[in-house]
């Protein structure tokens, strides 16, 4: 491939499957953390078997400072990235109402799933303009094309729900750069197996997913890969659930009762 790509937050977990598989393709990567430190010089480590460029950044995407030390970080890599994959974005997993939510709390979920995603797109477009080519992948979660109600997680899902507008609108406008612009909707792949292959769990059940077997990473970043190829330029706007079949949202409502 020879392409460079930024992937937020891929020290581990579907991120890091991604790095994987795009280095297998022979991408070049930057690879982005906030915390996990350790973790990405260790995946940079993993990666030289595939003799591409690895680079580390690190940034909190929670804050607009930390959104813009990451854009620096990217345009000092030869003026910006060719593949930009917003992986990375805040999840409480404690189920609380909206109303037990505190300000800070709200901002900082916006903020990281739908304002650093923005922000980002905005500071590589120029490098992608003006190569006249360009892939931006958002994540977002299982049937948030949909925008149904989702309790207990009222901010988050409002968050992605609004990039997947944004999503469809930035492919619109930069259809004519060469640039496509796509989001990835995640099914409720758990803990270890975010950064599994496929055949790792071939022989696995899972009896909540409708085909058998437990999601993984390698599943997601499939999708990822193709999209960022040469030839994948007419897809474009498209909200893609990697599910198995699953409905997150349904399921959770079905558990509150």
């Amino acid at each position: 491939m020879g392409k460079k790509a930024l992937i937020t937050g891929s020290a581990k977990g579907l991120g890091k499957r991604t790095a994987i598989e795009l280095a297998q393709q022979g991408c070049n990567l930057m690879l982005h953390y906030y915390t996990s430190k350790s973790e990405a010089e260790q995946l940079r480590q993993e990666l030289q078997k595939y003799k591409v460029e690895v680079r580390l950044a690190q940034a909190n995407l929670s804050s607009s400072h930390g959104v813009n030390e990451l854009a620096e970080a990217v345009k000092s890599w030869d003026g910006g990235v060719d593949i930009l994959i917003n992986n990375a974005g805040p999840f409480v997993r404690e189920r609380k109402l909206f109303q037990q939510y505190d300000p800070e709390l709200i901002t900082s979920l916006i903020q990281g799933n739908l304002i650093s995603a923005m922000l980002l797109d905005n500071q590589v477009l120029p490098y992608m303009r003006n190569k006249r080519w360009g892939r931006i992948i958002h994540f977002g979660f299982g049937h948030a094309n949909e925008a149904r109600a989702w309790p207990q997680r009222a901010v988050y899902a409002a968050a992605k729900t609004a990039l997947v507008s944004f999503t469809k609108s930035l492919a619109v406008e930069e259809a004519p750069y060469g640039i496509t612009v796509n989001m990835i909707g995640p099914g409720d792949i758990k803990g270890v197996y975010k950064e599994k292959s496929i055949a790792e769990v071939q022989h696995d059940y899972d009896e909540e997913q409708p085909t058998g077997r437990p999601g993984t990473g390698e599943d997601v970043a499939r999708v990822i890969t193709f999209l960022c190829k040469e030839k994948s330029s007419f897809l474009t706007g498209n909200i893609i659930d990697v599910t198995g079949g699953f409905d997150p949202i349904r399921a959770n409502i079905l558990n509150q009762k």
